[in-house]
């Protein structure tokens, strides 16, 4: 798991009834594709959370690209090293759901319409991973999550982030769920990872068979 002591990674780590490796700042570095390569055989599956977020985030006018060269890394080392599958965490900023959200639900394989120069990023993270299952036969999920927080509760406000708010449990049984499906249909899937929120805007379809149970009202 890249990026393991972050919010999701640490959720993850205590919900997950699996060994883990960690591999996260300051002793692993996805930047580091040597070290990459030498960590990932004997993994089946690779969950990949790192992102640097200090000046790449929703509410930044700028994009990090080296995000993109450490997703680049983890997939094709994941490639070469035999993993099976690779869950990858993109965004609900892939979309402006804000906008987009009026029209109906939002589904993940329509072409999205980023909000943020983040947003953009994640779904060239998408792209990348789309390459890999299709000319690498890796399998890859995109999970665009929405809010999740250490407090596990939905914010107050504004109602968009009510919207798209992703509980801690719910987290951890869709992360498994990915982990414990037989295959992903053609080798890539996308979904929404959000709770069964009030005035739900996101289709939450998915090939895992995972369903939400917590509920911002």
């Amino acid at each position: 798991m890249t990026g393991s002591s972050g919010t999701v990674g640490t959720i993850l780590k205590s919900g997950l009834p699996y060994d883990i490796t960690n591999f996260d700042l300051p002793h692993s570095s996805i930047m580091d594709f040597t070290q990459l390569l030498d960590t990932l055989p004997g993994h089946d599956t690779v969950i990949h959370l790192a992102w640097a977020m200090k000046h790449d985030n929703w509410l930044t006018e700028s994009f990090d690209p080296d995000n993109l060269l450490g997703a680049f890394n983890v997939l094709e080392a994941s490639q070469q090293a035999g993993a099976k599958r690779v869950i990858i965490a993109s965004s609900v900023h892939a979309d402006d759901f804000v906008e987009h959200g009026k029209n109906g639900l939002l589904d993940p394989y329509s072409l999205p319409v980023p909000d943020s120069p983040y947003g953009a990023a994640k779904c060239m993270v998408e792209a990348l991973g789309r390459y890999y299952a299709s000319a690498k036969n890796l399998e890859v999920i995109c999970i665009r999550l929405g809010g999740v927080n250490k407090e596990d509760m939905p914010p107050e406000h504004p109602k968009s982030e009510r919207q798209v708010w992703l509980s801690q449990k719910d987290c951890v049984s869709l992360i498994k769920a990915c982990i414990e499906a037989d295959s992903v249909p053609n080798n890539y899937a996308i979904c929404y990872g959000i709770s069964n929120n009030s005035d739900l805007i996101h289709d939450l379809k998915n090939p895992f068979g995972w369903h939400p149970l917590d509920s911002a009202k």
